[in-house]
C-alpha cells in the first residue's frame, strides 16, 4: 500500500517530485520509493525536512511516527537543567559526571582550559583508564581557521590557538595512558560537549562571549527521546575526521 498522504501533500502544493527532492537534496527516487514503498520511510532528519517543507505534521505523513508534542516532551525530559551560563555551574558537577563513567568518556572542545587545571579531573581520569573506560579527548588544531575564527568570536585573537596549545601541556601527564586517546579536530563548534555514559553537559558557543559565560544544558538520555543522542552523534562525527596525536607536541606539524 502505497503512502497516499505524502503523495496528497506535495500535489496539493503543486509541487513534482523533482522539486520536492531537489530542496531536500535527495534523488527523485529516493521520494519515489518513499511513497510507493511504505517500508522505505525515510531517516528521522528527512522526516523532519519533508514536513516541514510540506507544512505537515510528521506523524502525518507517517502515522506510526510521534507527533511533534511528543518529541517535544520526551526533549523535555532530557533536560535535566539550562544553566544560564557555565560560570555558575558548580566544578564538582563535571567532575562528578566523569567519576560515574563506565562506556563513555568524551571531551570535544576548543581548549577546555579551564578543565586542564583541575587535579581532581586528572585523578579521575587516571582512575577511568586503569579501570579500562575508552577515554577520547577531542581538542581545537591550534593552527586551523576554526579555532582562529573562534578566538577572533570572543575577542581573544591569537590568544585561543595559545590556550589549546597550554591545553596539551596541562594534559601531557594523561598521554600515553591505557585507552585514553587525543584528536585534533578544525570543525565549527556551536558547542564544547562533555559526556559521561548517558548524560552530558552542552556548553553552547555565543558569538562574541566566551563559554564561560555562554548556557550549558545538562542532558540525561531517555530512551526514545532525540536530544541527546543528537549531540552524541556530533560527537562521534567530529572523532572521526579529527586527528590522532600521540604527544603534546604533535600540532607542530601543521605548524609549518
Amino acid at each position: 500500500m502505497s503512502n497516499e498522504r505524502l503523495r496528497s501533500a506535495i500535489v496539493d502544493l503543486g509541487l513534482t517530485l523533482d522539486e520536492v527532492a531537489q530542496r531536500l537534496g535527495v534523488a527523485a527516487k529516493t521520494v519515489e520509493r518513499w511513497i510507493n514503498e511504505p517500508d522505505r520511510k525515510p531517516y528521522r532528519r528527512f522526516q523532519y525536512a519533508t514536513a516541514s517543507l510540506l507544512k505537515c505534521e510528521v506523524s502525518y505523513l507517517w502515522p506510526d511516527e510521534r507527533t511533534s508534542a511528543e518529541v517535544t516532551a520526551s526533549g523535555n525530559a532530557e533536560l535535566v537543567r539550562l544553566y544560564p551560563h557555565r560560570s555558575v555551574v558548580m566544578q564538582n558537577l563535571w567532575t562528578n559526571l566523569y567519576a560515574q563513567a563506565n562506556t563513555h568518556f568524551d571531551l570535544l572542545a576548543y581548549s577546555g582550559f579551564w578543565l586542564t587545571e583541575d587535579p581532581t579531573f586528572h585523578r579521575i581520569v587516571k582512575e577511568k583508564s586503569a579501570d579500562g573506560v575508552p577515554i577520547r579527548f577531542m581538542l581545537g588544531e591550534p593552527t586551523s581557521a576554526a579555532v582562529e575564527v573562534r578566538g577572533e568570536d570572543e575577542g581573544i585573537g591569537a590568544a585561543m590557538a595559545g590556550k589549546v596549545r597550554n591545553a596539551l601541556v596541562n594534559y601531557g601527564p594523561l598521554f600515553g595512558l591505557p585507552g585514553v586517546e587525543f584528536r585534533l579536530h578544525g570543525t565549527t563548534l556551536y558547542n564544547s560537549i562533555y559526556r559521561a555514559d548517558d548524560e552530558m553537559l552542552a556548553n553552547g558557543h555565543l558569538y562574541g562571549v566566551g563559554a564561560y559565560m555562554a548556557p550549558v544544558l545538562h542532558l540525561r538520555r531517555v530512551p526514545g527521546a532525540e536530544l541527546f543522542d543528537a549531540y552524541a552523534e556530533s560527537v562521534e562525527k567530529v572523532w572521526e575526521s579529527a586527528r590522532p596525536i600521540s604527544s603534546p607536541a604533535d600540532w607542530e606539524s601543521t605548524a609549518s
